[in-house]
Protein backbone atom coordinates (compact mmCIF):
# COMPACT_ATOMS: atom_id res chain seq x y z
CA UNK A 1 0.00 0.00 0.00
CA UNK A 2 1.07 4.00 -0.79
CA UNK A 3 2.37 5.94 2.12
CA UNK A 4 1.64 9.42 1.92
CA UNK A 5 3.07 12.88 3.50
CA UNK A 6 1.23 15.48 4.55
CA UNK A 7 2.59 18.51 6.01
CA UNK A 8 1.18 20.77 8.13
CA UNK A 9 1.98 24.63 7.27
CA UNK A 10 0.62 28.02 8.94
CA UNK A 11 2.24 31.59 10.44
CA UNK A 12 3.97 31.59 13.65
CA UNK A 13 3.18 34.68 13.80
CA UNK A 14 -0.29 34.49 13.57
CA UNK A 15 -1.07 31.30 15.65
CA UNK A 16 -2.67 31.22 19.38
CA UNK A 17 -0.48 32.45 21.41
CA UNK A 18 -1.50 29.91 24.27
CA UNK A 19 -1.17 26.63 21.52
CA UNK A 20 -3.96 24.65 20.39
CA UNK A 21 -7.16 24.81 22.61
CA UNK A 22 -7.94 21.54 24.46
CA UNK A 23 -11.19 21.09 22.72
CA UNK A 24 -8.80 20.83 19.64
CA UNK A 25 -6.48 18.58 21.25
CA UNK A 26 -9.40 16.50 21.82
CA UNK A 27 -11.07 16.15 18.42
CA UNK A 28 -6.97 16.00 17.29
CA UNK A 29 -6.62 13.00 19.95
CA UNK A 30 -10.25 11.49 18.75
CA UNK A 31 -9.14 11.71 14.87
CA UNK A 32 -5.68 10.22 15.92
CA UNK A 33 -7.05 7.56 17.65
CA UNK A 34 -9.53 6.63 15.33
CA UNK A 35 -6.48 6.39 11.89
CA UNK A 36 -4.38 4.13 14.06
CA UNK A 37 -7.49 2.03 14.83
CA UNK A 38 -7.87 1.58 10.82
CA UNK A 39 -4.75 0.99 10.63
CA UNK A 40 -3.51 4.04 8.55
CA UNK A 41 -1.97 6.03 11.00
CA UNK A 42 2.21 5.25 10.98
CA UNK A 43 3.79 8.90 12.39
CA UNK A 44 1.82 11.92 13.63
CA UNK A 45 3.92 14.80 15.22
CA UNK A 46 3.89 18.72 15.77
CA UNK A 47 7.16 20.07 15.23
CA UNK A 48 8.73 22.62 18.01
CA UNK A 49 8.83 26.81 16.54
CA UNK A 50 11.34 27.64 13.89
CA UNK A 51 13.66 29.63 16.53
CA UNK A 52 14.47 26.53 17.62
CA UNK A 53 15.73 25.19 14.08
CA UNK A 54 18.50 25.25 11.95
CA UNK A 55 18.50 25.82 7.51
CA UNK A 56 20.80 24.19 5.56
CA UNK A 57 20.93 25.59 1.68
CA UNK A 58 23.09 24.86 -0.90
CA UNK A 59 23.65 26.61 -4.10
CA UNK A 60 26.80 27.01 -6.27
CA UNK A 61 28.26 24.44 -4.14
CA UNK A 62 28.21 26.88 -1.20
CA UNK A 63 26.45 25.66 1.88
CA UNK A 64 25.07 28.49 3.84
CA UNK A 65 24.00 27.63 7.67
CA UNK A 66 21.40 29.71 9.18
CA UNK A 67 19.95 29.44 13.05
CA UNK A 68 16.40 30.04 13.18
CA UNK A 69 13.50 31.51 13.16
CA UNK A 70 13.62 32.12 9.99
CA UNK A 71 11.92 35.27 10.03
CA UNK A 72 11.47 35.65 5.55
CA UNK A 73 9.63 32.86 6.00
CA UNK A 74 5.75 33.66 5.88
CA UNK A 75 4.64 30.10 6.53
CA UNK A 76 6.67 27.37 8.45
CA UNK A 77 6.17 23.29 8.91
CA UNK A 78 4.84 22.57 11.97
CA UNK A 79 3.55 19.32 12.45
CA UNK A 80 3.80 15.74 9.88
CA UNK A 81 1.74 12.92 9.66
CA UNK A 82 2.68 9.70 7.62
CA UNK A 83 -0.48 7.71 6.42
CA UNK A 84 -0.38 4.44 4.64
CA UNK A 85 -3.65 3.96 2.54
CA UNK A 86 -5.24 1.70 -0.43
CA UNK A 87 -5.24 4.44 -2.78
CA UNK A 88 -4.62 8.54 -2.50
CA UNK A 89 -8.37 9.25 -2.38
CA UNK A 90 -8.34 7.53 0.47
CA UNK A 91 -5.11 9.27 1.98
CA UNK A 92 -7.01 12.63 0.62
CA UNK A 93 -10.20 12.21 2.87
CA UNK A 94 -8.07 11.17 6.07
CA UNK A 95 -6.23 14.37 5.29
CA UNK A 96 -9.28 16.71 4.79
CA UNK A 97 -10.60 15.31 7.94
CA UNK A 98 -7.69 16.45 9.44
CA UNK A 99 -7.97 19.90 8.43
CA UNK A 100 -11.69 20.04 9.11
CA UNK A 101 -11.34 19.51 12.55
CA UNK A 102 -9.55 22.69 12.96
CA UNK A 103 -12.11 25.14 12.34
CA UNK A 104 -11.62 28.62 13.07
CA UNK A 105 -8.55 28.11 14.99
CA UNK A 106 -5.89 28.18 13.05
CA UNK A 107 -5.02 29.74 9.12
CA UNK A 108 -3.27 26.39 7.93
CA UNK A 109 -2.13 24.65 4.61
CA UNK A 110 -1.54 21.27 4.51
CA UNK A 111 0.59 19.41 1.47
CA UNK A 112 -0.63 15.36 1.07
CA UNK A 113 2.31 13.81 -0.99
CA UNK A 114 2.91 10.40 -1.72
CA UNK A 115 6.23 9.20 -0.54
CA UNK A 116 8.55 7.84 -3.42
CA UNK A 117 8.98 3.92 -3.42
CA UNK A 118 12.44 2.29 -4.50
Amino acid sequence: MPRYLSTVSSSEKNAPADGPSPELMRRMGELIEEMTRAGVLLDTAGLTPSAQGVRFRQSGGRLTVTDGPFTEAKEVIGGYAIVQAKDKEQAVEWTRRFVEIHGDEFDITVELREIAEP
